[in-house]
């Protein structure tokens, strides 16, 4: 999953105390370096790159680390007392995300034995705030993480952050294709996609239906056999349908359209899409199953041309790869009020990522009431029940907004007339705080949701990007939250006026 990335270990230090501290500070790196990856915990390997003593040794792993793929992020520690002032040059050259370690190689103090020798070796209870201070007067955005580095809890968050760094590292060269545009008179799926590049990476480019239409022309009966053959052995299949001319018919053309698809995304090197079911000539119906399919390998996928969902959706994906229950694209449908159960049903026309599903996913073939298509293949499950986030990025014309919202996605029922996936969420606090302050930070009628990320997860992400992000959880109120949003513009507003 990650086998090609690195993450950098710096250890500040100075020659002020002797050759003998610089030998103990390199040998105690080397130690904790090669605990965190025997840890287990971790995703990424660590790499030690030794210690900086001077201004000149700092700025020189700071460039190498700019200059190096595999490289995704730096984390710092301070073991003995680095003075700041060398840390300036090589912090405003770096580039790639950057993790604060506050931590000791001891884990207590040797009450009975510690003397001046040991003092001077063992300085990051103040030396970690003189790198502190630096990144603050510099505004340097990074992740400050706090504990002993034995610790489970402390190596967890290392590992957020690790999975986020990379995260942002896919995204730097995210290509996402638009086949089609977006649906007319909508605003929110809309966006500065000159500003999305400049500040997270991402590179949107129209693509005419017409391409994929030229490469499903190319599919043979031999592709479509072997994808067939795959859906009956991964999804439930009823043996009626089995035994149906036109059921049979409408999955080979899905399989026709998924395997051109993925054809042409790989030939463009594409991370994510985006379709609209009113810019379809030549295809024989909606792509649900083929976009079901490529979100549960990690294609990012927003529906009506919403690019900016289809790249969070790969960024998430990215973040949780290995974790068990799953992540979707989703659309806030319809609202079910009763009381305290007050939930939100969540689906969309036909592409809800099966990675979420309660059980087997069931293959079926159904008319649809839009896009004047033929009767399009779907994958029909409804979700587990469990905690998540959804999250979505909006354009607010002078900066992102980054708004996540934690779910209880609850038992939902069966949709016998609209057989499409769905989950059934309440979000927090309860359904009236959740779903009113998200129509308040503008939210969009899209998201991107998993059961495996937290907040913390998004929390890196917005830091990494430097864009706003809010938080609606179990402890938002109206009259806060409506604060924190007047208290941002003012921000933002005069951070513009400042620049």
């Amino acid at each position: 999953m990650f086998d090609n990335y690195e993450v950098w270990f710096v250890t500040g230090a100075q020659l002020l105390y002797g050759g003998d501290a610089v030998i103990a500070v390199d040998a105690h790196s080397n130690e904790m370096v090669k605990g965190l990856n025997d840890s287990g915990r971790l995703p990424i390997k660590v790499v030690y790159k030794g210690t900086v003593n001077s201004s000149k040794e700092v700025t020189t792993v700071m460039r190498a680390a700019n200059n190096d793929d595999k490289c995704v992020g730096i984390i710092t520690w301070m073991h003995t007392f680095s003075p700041a002032k060398m840390w300036i040059h090589g912090l405003q050259e770096l580039r790639k995300p950057l993790c604060h370690f506050h931590t000791q190689f001891n884990k207590e103090i040797p009450w009975d034995t510690m003397d001046m020798d040991f003092m001077n070796l063992n300085q990051s209870a103040h030396g970690d705030r003189e790198f502190g201070h630096i990144t603050a007067r510099m505004r340097k955005p990074r992740k400050v993480v706090v504990g002993y580095w034995k610790d489970a809890e402390t190596q967890n968050k290392l590992s957020v952050w690790m999975r986020v760094a990379a995260a942002w590292a896919d995204a730097q060269d995210m290509l996402i294709i638009r086949f089609g545009d977006q649906m007319n008179n909508v605003a929110v799926t809309d966006g500065d996609k000159v500003e999305a590049e400049m500040r997270m990476g991402y590179h949107v480019d129209y693509c005419p239906i017409a391409e994929l239409v030229a490469y499903q022309n190319k599919v043979t009966d031999e592709d479509i056999d072997e994808l067939v053959e795959t859906y009956k052995k991964e999804y439930e299949i009823a043996n009626e349908d089995l035994e149906n001319r036109e059921f049979i018919h409408q999955v080979r053309e899905a399989a026709r359209i998924e395997v051109a698809l993925r054809r042409i995304l790989k030939d463009k090197g594409a991370k994510a899409f985006t379709t609209h079911f009113d810019n379809l000539k030549g295809i024989n119906q909606l792509p649900g199953l083929a976009s079901q399919r490529l979100m549960a390998e990690g294609y990012g996928f927003g529906a009506e041309g919403d690019w900016k969902t289809a790249a969070l959706y790969r960024t998430m994906w990215f973040m949780g790869q290995g974790l068990p229950k799953g992540c979707s694209f989703l659309e806030d449908y319809t609202l079910n009020f009763d009381g305290e159960n007050s939930a939100i049903l969540q689906s969309h026309m036909l592409e809800v990522c099966p990675l979420i599903a309660e059980q087997k996913p069931r293959l079926e073939v159904h008319p649809l009431g839009i896009g004047g298509k033929n009767d399009p293949a779907r994958l029909v499950f409804t979700s587990k029940e469990g905690e998540g986030v959804a999250a979505t990025v909006i354009d607010l014309g002078n900066r992102f907004r980054l708004i996540v919202n934690k779910v209880d996605c609850i038992k939902s029922k069966p949709l016998p007339k609209l057989p499409v996936a769905s989950a059934l969420w309440i979000p927090r606090p309860n359904f009236e705080v959740g779903a009113g302050a998200w129509i308040l930070a503008g939210g969009t009628h899209h998201s991107s949701f998993s059961y495996d990320l937290t907040v913390e997860y998004l929390e890196d992400y917005a830091e990494i990007a430097d864009i706003e992000m809010v938080v609606i959880d179990e402890n938002t109120t109206m009259s806060e939250f409506k604060k924190e949003l007047r208290i941002n513009e003012v921000y933002y507003m005069l951070n513009k006026a400042l620049s």
